[in-house]
């Protein structure tokens, strides 16, 4: 990176949020991260990581509060939303500041998407957006988020563990939209849909190539789940 950019991540302190916020921080980036109550002790981990002194600044904001992210927001150059809700209230902001130039979101919902896409086109926004499959990997947050959970339950039976063509890291994902900031052309779906010979099924295959053009070599899944296992005991959720 050729010179200091400014980058807003909304709800830092969540799963795949802490771990932007550290690895943007480690890349140089200053960042502007929103969080529902910056004296919560949730947040605690993110004044912990290296160059959070001296870039990262913390403001309090609502994802369903329409005007609350524009403080946060002014004055960056991109902006990384992983969160679900609250999508056209973030855009609405983006909407009112020249210095934005891109946006990236992980929408679990069809319409949710489809309501930020309509809304970017309409306002002059570069949009993108990535969807990774069931998260895990080491945790940064005090707290459980629900793909972490659900290993938690598997290992006492209650629920099975989810299929490995479906995991991916939470890092391989924070470094994918790391890479994203700076290679914009790169971008796009990692998923492709096909029909097999049976029609009436439709099924799911992983573009390697839409990997390989961000730099992404995928954390081996063997390692993502020791590593979730590690911190799950290392944070006394579990006793092995």
């Amino acid at each position: 990176m050729s010179e200091e950019k400014v980058v807003c991540v909304t709800g830092a302190s969540g799963y795949i949020a802490s771990w932007l916020v550290k690895l943007l921080l480690e890349s140089g980036y200053a960042v502007k991260a929103t969080v529902r109550d910056p004296d919560d002790h949730k947040v605690k981990h993110l004044h912990e990581f290296d160059g959070a002194k001296e870039k990262l600044l913390l403001f309090k904001a609502d994802l369903l509060e329409e005007g609350s992210f524009d403080s946060a927001i002014d004055g960056c150059e991109e902006l990384i939303d992983p969160a679900v809700k609250g999508t056209l209230n973030v855009l609405k902001s983006c909407a009112k500041v020249q210095s934005v130039k891109r946006s990236w979101y992980a929408l679990s919902k069809t319409l949710a998407e489809e309501a930020a896409w309509k809304f970017a086109k309409e306002n002059g926004i570069d949009l993108v957006t990535l969807h990774p499959g069931v998260v895990i990997g080491p945790f940064l947050q005090p707290t459980l988020n629900l793909s972490v959970e659900g290993i938690l339950m598997a290992t006492s039976g209650a629920e099975a563990l989810p299929s490995p063509y479906k995991l991916v890291d939470v890092r391989d994902v924070a470094y994918a939209l790391i890479q994203a900031l700076e290679v914009p052309t790169a971008t796009g779906r990692f998923w492709k849909r096909y029909t097999p010979e049976d029609k009436n099924e439709t099924t799911q295959q992983f573009s390697k190539e839409r990997a390989k053009s961000l730099g992404i070599n995928f954390m081996p899944w063997e390692v993502s789940l020791t590593d979730t296992m590690g911190t799950l005991k290392e944070k006394g959720f579990i006793d092995l």
